[in-house]
């Protein structure tokens, strides 16, 4: 029976909840009215403190009905002391609290039975200031003697009500605190789950918490299902077009060993067969530079940036390395080779040379790659990380490629959590920065 209520509970909505939270300090605070008023209404002194309410009040009120009108405000403030003052009050203004003590009235009223006729009647006081029991009694005239007095055994009633008042609230925090943080928790792998939509296979978030928040998580979950099926489509259909093309090029290539075609026109079609080539390898590239199925490993970064610029050096480019001999990072290696060679390949190409440097920055790795090429306008910098964007303006336009080279390098280095940087230098040329995190130690 209590699993079927605590299920229950959970599939109750976010309004439902809150109105069951409602209706439950609504009882409290019912339950706590009305033991505090039971407590109260049966509340006696001892016989000498009501023996000395009982005698101030009479004293009062024979002194006042004895004194002329104009004087009696000043007889009462003359009356009035540290523990029993009194004040008069016309017969409208006379107020009644809402906590009676009927059991101290009856316990007055028998020490001193002529106070009866008076119509006296006894309250707790809602914030003890001049007193914590007052009353008021009516005058022969039919103005109102208010009074106030201190009782010590009235401190546990003025205490009840300072509770009964602050703990329907504190109870209302305390329900709302626990049901925001219930709902939240489901919230909060929401949240992580949507910052992963389409970095890599689907993982459903459990449905939990109110219905319209399960109702957005299995919504969530079915979202993460089409994107992966979708990426995952793509990415084949990528890699079997860049594949299929691959051997009508073949063939192509093939034909032209005939002698009978012109050696120029031969020279010129393998140029563009070579560059169909590079095409569509910058494709397939591009498409598996998330590579998230590959194992991270550790690497030399600094052995692995001097290896490219010594192979781009061998093969007549202006390369030079400088920096740390070694540098070990956690990361997938093909995909950090990748983007290393194509930051060097680029800055041969439109700079003439290159400059790598690896170095350590707090607790990261940096790689920075120099040229002294034209650099890139200020105001395209965010547009050349882009794919299929070529920068014409900036660079030569006989370029090879689709740009695509750029695009590769950031989305290899965003999965290894670092960051790419470009900036111009101010002697002229291109500084890509990247930065990758070092393995904690």
């Amino acid at each position: 029976m209590g699993g079927r209520i605590v299920a229950l509970i959970r599939r109750l909505g976010l309004p439902e909840r809150l109105l069951a939270v409602l209706i439950l300090v609504l009882i409290v605070d019912f339950a706590a009215s009305s033991f505090l008023f039971e407590r109260v209404n049966a509340f006696e002194l001892r016989r000498d403190d009501a023996e000395r309410i009982a005698e101030n009040v009479v004293l009062a009120t024979r002194t006042l009905e004895r004194t002329p009108r104009s004087e009696r405000v000043h007889v009462a403030g003359t009356l009035s002391t540290g523990r029993f003052r009194m004040s008069l009050v016309p017969p409208e203004a006379r107020e009644r609290g809402s906590l009676g003590l009927a059991n101290l009235r009856a316990q007055v009223v028998e020490i001193e039975p002529e106070l009866a006729l008076g119509d006296i009647e006894l309250h707790l006081e809602g914030l003890p200031g001049r007193g914590n029991i007052g009353g008021s009694i009516r005058l022969a005239d039919r103005s109102v003697l208010r009074f106030h007095t201190h009782a010590n055994a009235a401190w546990k009633l003025t205490l009840g009500r300072v509770i009964s008042l602050v703990l329907p609230t504190l109870l209302l925090i305390a329900l709302g605190w626990v049901l925001l943080r219930a709902t939240l928790k489901p919230l909060r792998s929401l949240i992580v789950a949507t910052r992963q939509l389409g970095a890599g296979p689907p993982n459903p978030v459990p449905e939990r918490g109110p219905d319209e928040l399960r109702s957005l998580i299995r919504a969530l979950n079915e979202m993460q299902e089409r994107i992966h099926h979708s990426l995952a489509d793509r990415t084949q259909t990528m890699l079997a077009i860049g594949h299929d093309l691959k051997t009508p090029l073949s063939r192509m290539r093939l034909r032209l060993d005939d002698e009978s075609i012109d050696p120029e026109v031969r020279d010129g079609l393998n140029h563009d067969i070579d560059e169909m080539r590079m095409l569509l390898e910058s494709i397939q590239a591009y498409v598996e530079s998330d590579g998230r199925s590959i194992q991270a490993e550790r690497i030399d970064l600094a052995v692995m940036a001097e290896t490219l610029v010594d192979a781009a050096s061998d093969h007549g480019g202006l390369a030079r390395y400088s920096g740390l001999p070694s540098l070990e990072i956690v990361a997938r290696p093909v995909a950090i080779r990748r983007a290393l060679s194509n930051l060097i390949e680029n800055a041969l190409h439109y700079g003439g040379n290159v400059h790598v440097q690896v170095r350590r920055g707090g607790d990261e790795a940096e790689i920075v790659i120099e040229d002294d090429g034209p650099g890139i306008p200020e105001d395209r910098v965010a547009e050349a990380l882009q794919p299929f964007v070529r920068l014409d303006t900036a660079r030569t336009r006989d370029t090879a490629g689709m740009g695509l080279g750029l695009a590769i390098v950031r989305k290899s280095v965003r999965a290894e959590n670092g960051t790419l940087e470009l900036r111009n230098r101010p002697e002229g040329g291109l500084r890509a920065t990247i930065r990758l995190p070092l393995p904690s130690a």
